[in-house]
C-alpha cells in the first residue's frame, strides 16, 4: 500500500480524536460537541470554515493555487440511539446512544486527509471538507443542500465513503449505478366494524383483509415489476385487537419499501394503494393509507466512480479494488448524488479483530452493540482521500452541463 508518509506519523493523534468522538456520541442534529472538535481541528490548522448549516454541519475549505476548480469530500458526524456493549476506553459514555456504524472514524479519515492538504496544498483548486450531521434517519445531507451547500460552495463534483466489516484491511469496493436503495415506509390502517368474536357475521373483521394484502403485496414484486428491477416489500409490524374473544375495529400494518430507481418506486407505492383501497372495499371496509419516502437510492456516476477506482488503485493495487455489490441498505448521501456527479465509495474495515479487550461478545457489524471502528483505516483513508483531490484537479474539468 502506498500509505503517505505524514498519515502515518499523525495517525496516533487522529486517533486519539476518533475514540474522543466515539466516547461522545451525539444523535441526529445534536452533533454540538462533534462539531466543535471538528471546527477546532479544522482551524487550528489553518483552514477557513463555515458552521451551522444543516443545523449542526461544519465546511472546511482549503483552497491551493489560483484555480476556481472545486471538489467536495463528505464525512457523517451523528450516531445512533442503541446501547454499547462494549466496556473498553473509549467506550461510549453516555447511555443509549453508540457510534455503531463508524461515522466517528469517517470525521476523523477526512480530519486525516484535512490536516495533509492543509500543510501540503500541491494542488490547484479547492477542497471543501463537508462534515454532514444527522446521516440516521435525519437527512442531512438533504437539510445542508437546503441551507445552499451547493450555491455557497460550488464544486464539480462530491464524494463519500463509508467503512465495511467483514472484507480484508486494505481493500475498496466501488461500483457506476445503484449502491444503495431507497428508503420508504408505509402505514396502512383497515376500518372494520368490532364485535363479538363468536359472533363474526355481525361486524367486519379486518384482521383478513391485513392477511390478503401481505400476500397480495408480494405479487407487486412477483407479478407488476419487471424481474430485472430490484425492489423489496416488508410487512414488519401488524397491530389488532386487545382481547381474544373480541373481533377488534382496526387492524395496523406497517413496514418498508426499498428499491434501486424512483421509476420501481413509484409502480410500488401505486399498486400498493390500490391493491389497499380495493381490497378493503372488496369487504366492505375502508383504509387510511400513508406512505413516506425517506431517502432516496444512492446512484453513482459512471465518470466518478471510474476516477476513484483508478485513485483507489494506485494506492491498494487493481486487485483490492473490488466491485460493490448493491444493497438494500440506504444512505443520504443520496441526495448530494441527485445534486451533482460523484460516487459513493467504501473501505474494508475488517473483520473485528482490532477490536481492544473490552469490546462486547457480538460480531463487528454496522449496527451491533459490539461495532468498533479501525483506527488502521485512518491513514489508509485519508490517503484516499488526499490523492483523489490531488489527482482530480490534474485532470482537465469536464463539462457537466452536457
Amino acid at each position: 500500500m502506498k500509505i503517505i508518509d505524514s498519515m502515518l506519523t499523525q495517525s496516533a493523534g487522529i486517533a486519539s480524536i476518533r475514540r474522543d468522538i466515539h466516547a461522545h456520541p451525539e444523535l441526529c442534529f445534536k452533533e454540538v460537541r462533534t462539531a466543535d472538535v471538528v471546527a477546532q481541528k479544522l482551524t487550528e490548522w489553518g483552514i477557513p470554515i463555515h458552521r451551522g448549516m444543516g443545523t449542526t454541519g461544519v465546511v472546511g475549505i482549503i483552497k491551493g493555487g489560483n484555480s476556481n476548480r472545486a471538489i467536495g469530500l463528505r464525512a457523517d458526524m451523528d450516531a445512533l440511539p442503541m446501547q454499547e456493549f462494549n466496556t473498553f476506553s473509549h467506550a461510549s459514555q453516555y447511555a443509549g446512544k453508540m457510534h455503531a456504524c463508524g461515522h466517528d472514524g469517517h470525521t476523523a479519515m477526512l480530519l486525516a486527509a484535512a490536516q495533509h492538504l492543509a500543510a501540503n496544498r500541491s494542488f490547484d483548486g479547492t477542497v471543501y471538507l463537508i462534515f454532514q450531521p444527522a446521516e440516521e434517519g435525519g437527512g442531512g445531507a438533504r437539510e445542508m443542500i437546503k441551507d445552499g451547500l451547493f450555491e455557497q460552495f460550488p464544486m464539480e463534483a462530491v464524494f463519500g465513503m463509508h467503512n465495511w466489516p467483514g472484507s480484508q484491511l486494505g481493500k475498496f469496493a466501488v461500483s457506476p449505478g445503484p449502491v444503495m436503495a431507497s428508503s420508504n415506509e408505509f402505514k396502512i390502517k383497515i376500518i372494520g366494524k368490532g364485535g363479538h368474536a363468536a359472533l363474526p357475521h355481525n361486524g367486519l373483521d379486518p384482521v383478513p383483509v391485513a392477511c390478503q394484502l401481505v400476500g397480495a403485496f408480494q405479487t407487486v414484486i412477483t407479478r407488476n415489476k419487471k424481474p430485472v428491477d430490484a425492489g423489496v416489500i416488508s410487512v414488519t409490524m401488524i397491530h389488532a385487537g386487545e382481547a381474544t374473544n373480541v373481533i377488534p375495529d382496526s387492524c395496523e400494518l406497517q413496514g418498508t419499501v426499498r428499491t434501486f430507481s424512483i421509476e420501481v418506486l413509484d409502480l410500488i407505492e401505486r399498486r400498493m394503494k390500490q391493491i389497499t383501497e380495493h381490497t378493503c372495499a372488496a369487504f366492505d371496509m375502508t383504509c387510511e393509507f400513508q406512505f413516506v419516502r425517506n431517502y432516496p437510492p444512492t446512484i453513482n456516476s459512471v465518470y466518478e466512480s471510474e476516477f476513484a477506482r483508478k485513485v483507489m488503485a494506485s494506492i491498494v493495487g487493481e486487485s483490492n479494488v473490488e466491485m460493490q455489490e448493491p444493497t438494500m441498505g440506504a444512505e443520504d448521501f443520496s441526495y448530494m448524488l441527485m445534486a451533482k456527479p460523484g460516487c459513493y465509495s467504501f473501505i474494508a474495515n475488517g473483520d473485528g479483530a482490532h477490536r481492544e479487550m473490552g469490546h462486547g461478545g457480538g460480531p463487528c457489524m454496522l449496527h451491533n452493540p459490539s461495532y468498533d471502528f479501525n483506527d488502521d483505516l485512518i491513514p489508509l483513508g485519508g490517503t484516499y482521500w488526499v490523492r483523489l483531490a490531488e489527482e482530480w484537479f490534474k485532470t482537465p474539468a469536464r463539462d457537466t452541463a452536457t
